[in-house]
């Protein structure tokens, strides 16, 4: 089987069904960024669409395609930033429109002790977890030093463990 880059560099060629391949292999990890982050279904599933659809447009700029996946969360992430404005230009809250399946996500210990994270926490939470990223890839992403973003790991996860112990 080819290799990420690889299928990044035949998709930089015009190969649709590279990008295709690229597509399926990290679709789920940006819904999944995307979704803890605006915590919507429908938004996530817009907002990875339209960025999936930005990397098609433009992945021949990417200068390095081992970076693809570091490229990509990054629009993804951008995305988000775009929606949680118009959330707020709208008034809308985060809370809206979470369809009843999601709302039994919720119930679960680990989502609710994500809800006592700040912002930036969750997001460097989200990045390791469900991005599969290292400490170095998130700190140039957020352009914050690893080691940084592995204390604030640590400490995100020391306080979601003390919110479960606690019962919330």
């Amino acid at each position: 089987m080819e290799s990420q880059e690889e299928f990044v560099r035949r998709a930089q060629n015009s190969d649709a069904e590279a990008f295709a391949q690229l597509y399926k292999m990290i679709y789920r990890d940006l819904y999944r960024f995307a979704y803890y982050t605006l915590q919507n279904q429908q938004d996530a599933e817009d907002v990875v669409s339209e960025a999936v659809l930005d990397a098609y447009r433009t992945i021949r700029q990417l200068k390095e395609p081992q970076a693809f996946k570091s490229w990509i969360f990054k629009i993804v992430s951008n995305k988000c930033k775009q929606k949680k404005k118009e959330y707020l230009r709208q008034d809308v809250t985060l809370d809206e429109n979470i369809p009843v399946m999601e709302k039994e996500m919720e119930d679960g210990e680990a989502f609710q002790a994500m809800k006592l994270l700040t912002k930036e926490e969750r997001v460097i939470i989200n990045m390791f977890v469900f991005g599969g990223y290292k400490g170095e890839e998130i700190g140039e992403i957020l352009h914050t030093k690893h080691s940084t973003i592995r204390s604030k790991y640590r400490r995100a996860l020391l306080k979601m463990k003390q919110a479960i112990e606690l019962g919330m």
